[in-house]
């Protein structure tokens, strides 16, 4: 099969002829159709997120089970999934608790980039090939965990399939499971890339308003107006001081940073009002930190808080929210700026960078 291999951190991606080892116990073969560009990806492909190499990555994927290992019960041969980066056990101390976003039982395996035996099932010129994410879904097929895979109704395109697994659950559940966004609540998104724009269409869903948009590009801001904003902004040193004019002078309710800045992070702080709450959505670069004063928390009692996936229980909440698509509450479909071939992931990734895109596509 062909795949989109990084073997050093220079920003570059080449397509290679590799080969695949069938499944192994409790492990399915998918026949990726589509997958996502992310910049969580371009962190791995520049090194700011240092991963082993070679490696595939691609963590956005959709695509239908060619085949299942031993074992194997909940999906079957022709079934359409979406792939999840975060597979839950059921039975750790986070899913106990209601936190499956966090659960414990396969981070080790999957930071390791490779399966839960300790090897790889990509092999290109004799060596091993990693994979981001437990699915390295820049290529034809995939073999992940069955844990990895999330039945899907057979009546949804694919590649809004593939949204699902990453964009949307990470951003709407921000927004609806982190957050807990209610009516009327006053909201500002600072980042309206893929992510953010979900943040918006969380919140929208949530009833929340205003709906303010953040972002230093006209042409993201102008296009968050279809994603539920209904002020836009852009970001620059009078930022904060709109947003409180928006807000009787206060801040708002809910302010999320869905780029993953540190200095955007600190902004986002400032816009949020006393006793309002920042949910931190974005990656920053490993290494860096941000500035949030101790003494402003004390006094003002806002609330910091992380966001991991969305909160969300992959198994339960990514169908649901394609189910919202399917009846039309979702704009999954006007995500999608452009659609790339598997060897025009370069060019998808200098799109990504230019700010030209919302969601790029890479389709089989």
């Amino acid at each position: 099969m062909q795949a989109a291999i990084l073997s050093e951190p220079n920003g570059r991606f080449h397509i290679e002829n590799v080969t695949l080892d069938p499944p192994q116990d409790g492990e399915v073969l998918v026949k990726i159709a589509a997958s996502g560009i992310c910049r969580s990806d371009w962190r791995v492909a520049i090194g700011t997120a240092p991963k082993p190499m070679p490696i595939v990555t691609g963590h956005e994927g959709a695509g239908i089970v060619e085949a299942v290992g031993a074992g194997v019960s909940s999906v079957q041969a022709g079934d359409y999934v979406t792939l999840t980066w975060a597979p839950i056990c059921g039975d750790c101390f986070y899913c106990q608790r209601g936190k499956a976003n966090l659960c414990a039982a396969y981070r080790p395996a999957i930071a390791s980039g490779l399966l839960d035996d300790g090897r790889a099932r990509i092999h290109w010129q004799g060596e091993p090939v990693y994979i981001l994410a437990g699915l390295g879904s820049f290529a034809e097929y995939a073999v992940v965990r069955e844990a990895s895979c999330v039945p899907i109704r057979r009546d949804l395109p694919l590649d809004v399939a593939a949204l699902g697994g990453c964009a949307v659950a990470t951003g709407v559940g921000a927004a609806m499971y982190t957050a807990g966004v209610s009516a009327g609540e006053s909201v500002a998104v600072f980042g309206a890339g893929g992510i953010g724009l979900n943040i918006l269409h969380g919140a929208q869903l949530c009833g929340a308003h205003p709906i303010i948009a953040v972002d230093a590009s006209e042409a993201k801001t102008a296009s968050a107006i279809q994603f539920g904003a209904t002020h836009t902004l852009p970001s620059d040193e009078s930022t904060v001081e709109q947003i409180q004019a928006l807000t009787g002078g206060r801040g708002v309710d809910r302010a999320f940073e869905a780029v993953g800045i540190p200095e955007l992070q600190e902004q986002a702080f400032a816009a949020t009002r006393p006793g309002g709450t920042l949910t931190l959505v974005g990656t920053t670069p490993a290494g860096s930190s941000t500035n949030l004063p101790g003494a402003v928390i004390t006094r003002t009692e806002k609330i910091v808080r992380g966001c991991s996936y969305g909160s969300v229980n992959p198994q339960r909440d990514i169908p649901l929210l394609l189910d919202l698509y399917g009846a039309g509450k979702l704009k999954l479909e006007a995500l999608i700026t452009r659609r790339y071939r598997l060897d025009q992931i370069n060019e998808a990734y200098a799109d990504l960078l230019s700010g030209a895109l919302a969601r790029g596509i890479i389709v089989f």
